[in-house]
């Protein structure tokens, strides 16, 4: 259900080795861990973020942070906003009812997100912490600073794809806006590109439904604002994805794939958050930046 590579460094966190894994620090987070037995509940105070990375053409970040207890993602709190700050000082307390026994199979996601107006959804990394009940005894406030782990992705740069979701429910219908997209790859020997991007409606690997944008000529930044329009009953929202595939046009030889993304209820990261995110907002547009990686 987690990516590997958080798996691997909780391993790694838990036995002090700071040596065995590639992932990518991009800052800290000191928080805070109580159990509240009186309550029955869990009571997380995230208290810092330090030395983030600056997201924003100015030089600084706009970050958030968005805390779950896995694996049910449907409840999650979020800190404010804390405007160009590389080291936001939050000191904001949540508390996630549960049962002391049930935390043995609980994780906690800590996901940092740079604010942007365009998109709310710029993920710079996430903390995951798991085996609550075994940690110490969490009658009595811990305290923890861990690494915030960028999110893994594909060595290869292959650059950016912005995309907005809005889900009507009592229509059953899903709005995907293909924004824009960045850092493309140079496909042509003129150090540019012809992009154009398929959108591909999924359930259980089989693809309903396919449509695609204009292309975009020579061009590695290119700017599309094309809407497209499914139809999806409330009752299977759950269970489709939508599949991403940037493409360079040649109007000689094969058209030649530039990267994928994905959204789902069913994906891994961003494209979950995502999903979920415009689930929890019907009706409105959310919009997020999409890495492109080489295959779904």
């Amino acid at each position: 259900m987690y990516p590997e590579l958080y798996k691997q460094e909780l391993a790694r966190q838990s036995s002090g080795d700071s040596s065995s894994t590639d992932a990518e620090k991009v800052g800290s987070l000191h928080f805070s861990l109580r159990f509240d037995r009186e309550l029955e509940a869990l009571v997380v105070k995230v208290i810092q973020a330090t030395d983030l990375p600056a997201k924003d053409m100015s030089g600084s970040s706009d970050p958030y942070i968005k805390i779950y207890l896995l694996p049910d993602r449907k409840k999650k709190h979020q800190t404010k906003v804390h405007r160009r700050n590389l080291n936001p000082e939050f000191n904001e307390t949540f508390l996630f009812s549960v049962s002391h026994e049930d935390l043995q199979d609980r994780y906690l996601q800590f996901s940092v997100y740079d604010f942007d107006r365009f998109s709310r959804h710029d993920l710079i990394g996430q903390v995951v912490l798991k085996g609550l009940l075994d940690l110490s005894d969490l009658c009595s406030e811990i305290d923890y600073t861990m690494d915030i782990l960028a999110p893994p992705k594909d060595k290869k740069d292959l650059g950016e794809l912005m995309v907005s979701l809005c889900y009507l429910p009592t229509a059953g219908r899903l709005t995907v806006t293909i924004i824009k997209a960045r850092n493309l790859r140079a496909m042509d020997i003129t150090g540019s590109s012809d992009p154009y991007c398929k959108v591909y409606l999924m359930c259980q690997g089989k693809k309903l439904r396919k449509r695609k944008t204009s292309v975009r000529k020579s061009c590695l930044c290119p700017v599309w604002n094309e809407s497209i329009v499914f139809d999806i009953p409330s009752e299977n929202v759950q269970d489709v994805q939508i599949v991403f595939k940037l493409v360079d046009y040649d109007r000689v030889g094969p058209n030649e794939q530039l990267g994928v993304a994905a959204a789902g209820a069913l994906c891994i990261g961003a494209g979950r958050d995502h999903w979920l995110e415009m689930l929890d907002n019907p009706r409105r547009p959310v919009a997020q930046w999409y890495a492109l990686l080489k295959k779904h």
